[in-house]
């Protein structure tokens, strides 16, 4: 059994009924709207694998209604219905982008086998436009900017996994950037046309976080007046977001882990099960194994959500990523503020090497977007940037290992070079009084690329 969903256009009531039976007896999920704008509602809040669509109906026809829907999902394969064929509908409907053209009254078989190709065709589709981004991608994602080594070796690493179903957890500190990861491994994978759900189980009280997962049916409690869907089911077919999982309350890690191995759950109020097809990337900044020690996480849940873990590392151990991302901030905050600056000063960027980040690239941007904002002169000044003491700003962890200590020197040193030299390779050779071959020595055990550095201004 398929259970695709199929939307179904058709001002015929007795039509409707008819392709719902039909489809439902063939195993597909049959939404049907007796409008075109109808539709259209339909397809902006639900995504589709294919569209039966009436030709002569009022309002809209079935050729406007298809234009429409396939501005909003561009891969849907859609099939016209219409008692008046003629040769010249046929023609105007698959030169705008119809599959397939069938004449009522319509034999049951034929629909089907039609409506399996068309199917076929969607999924190939989608599957070559995927294919087609990543290798022009290339392990990288238009919203992540990135330079660093140890970010390249995680974008290929999600790469891989994309084409499983495999729980992925994804550590790091606050900032830097554990959501655009998830939503970087939902967009690369086969789910990428379907939801993507995010939830913070910290931000939502304990009361009420139960009802956002699992929704509930009318009457359920005082005041359910009307059945609402979870968060499970909106991110059907998705991918589901858990961010700061440690903060899910024990009961309802519990259900959860239900979900987990059976992939069903009952709504409130609900008599029968709901299934759901999920995948799940949770999301903590928290050491889940020391929590589980402590008795706040449950053992079973940890080994459950723990199939790939990723850890995210802080912006103080990429400090190569540093110049990229000022600029990228620097540049967006200046067009949305409509500001006629000129560039970061070589003085505010080594001001921005030298910072520790505990916000990470969060607090970067942050930083970015107060300085483009309170800047008044051409260029953004260490003093535009409000940063405060440096050494307030570090982490106060135990004494590292001299070997350690000299590898992180080393490479915001090196970046630091580079950002006044503009990745001049001599000049940089010059300003730390060493060889240019020394240089390039640097470059490559830290793996910086100095062509990175070259247009700050």
């Amino acid at each position: 059994m398929s259970e695709e969903k199929i939307l179904v256009v058709d001002d015929d009531p007795g039509l409707l009924k008819l392709m719902k039976a039909r489809l439902e007896g063939a195993g597909y999920r049959p939404t049907l709207a007796a409008t075109g704008d109808e539709a259209i509602a339909l397809a902006q809040g639900e995504i589709f694998a294919l569209a039966i669509l009436d030709l002569k109906m009022e309002g809209l026809n079935g050729i406007q209604v298809m234009e429409e829907l396939l501005r909003v999902q561009p891969f849907l394969p859609t099939i016209i219905l219409t008692a008046y064929g003629s040769i010249s509908d046929a023609v105007e409907a698959t030169k705008k982008g119809a599959y397939d053209f069938l004449t009522k009254p319509f034999d049951a078989k034929d629909l089907l086998y039609r409506l399996q190709k068309a199917l076929e065709l969607g999924k190939l589709k989608e599957e070559v436009g995927r294919l087609r981004t990543l290798v022009k991608e290339r392990f990288h994602f238009d919203s992540i900017i990135t330079t660093s080594d140890k970010m390249q070796q995680i974008l290929k690493q999600i790469t891989q996994i994309s084409v499983t179903d495999s729980t992925v957890c994804l550590y790091g500190e606050s900032g830097t950037g554990k959501e655009l990861m998830a939503k970087a491994l939902h967009v690369s994978s086969g789910r990428a046309r379907m939801p993507f759900v995010a939830v913070n189980c910290g931000a939502i009280p304990e009361g009420l976080l139960e009802n956002e997962l699992f929704g509930h049916v009318r009457g359920a409690f005082t005041g359910a007046t009307q059945s609402k869907l979870g968060i499970l089911q909106q991110a059907d077919g998705g991918t589901l977001f858990l961010d700061e999982i440690s903060e899910l309350p024990l009961a309802l890690q519990v259900k959860l882990l239900r979900v987990l191995q059976e992939s069903e759950f009952c709504p409130l109020g609900a008599v029968r099960p709901s299934r759901v097809n999920i995948r799940y990337v949770a999301a903590t900044n928290q050491d889940l194994g020391k929590a589980v020690k402590e008795g706040r996480f449950r053992e079973d849940l940890y080994y459950r959500i723990h199939v790939i873990p990723i850890e995210i590392p802080p912006l103080r151990e990429r400090p190569e990523d540093i110049p990229l991302l000022a600029r990228h901030f620097f540049e967006q905050f200046k067009r949305d503020m409509n500001r006629d600056i000129q560039a970061i000063s070589p003085e505010a960027m080594q001001r921005l090497m030298l910072h520790s980040w505990p916000g990470n690239v969060r607090e970067l941007s942050n930083a970015l977007e107060r300085a483009v904002a309170l800047a008044s002169g051409a260029t953004i000044t260490p003093a535009d940037l409000l940063l405060g003491r440096e050494e307030s700003s570090r982490p106060q962890a135990g004494v590292q290992p001299l070997s350690e200590a000299r590898h992180e020197f080393e490479r915001a040193y090196l970046a630091q070079i580079l950002t006044a030299s503009r990745g001049n390779i001599s000049r940089a050779a010059e300003m730390a009084g060493r060889y240019r071959a020394e240089i390039y020595k640097l470059l490559r055990k830290h793996a910086m690329d100095p062509a990175s550095f070259k247009n700050l201004e």
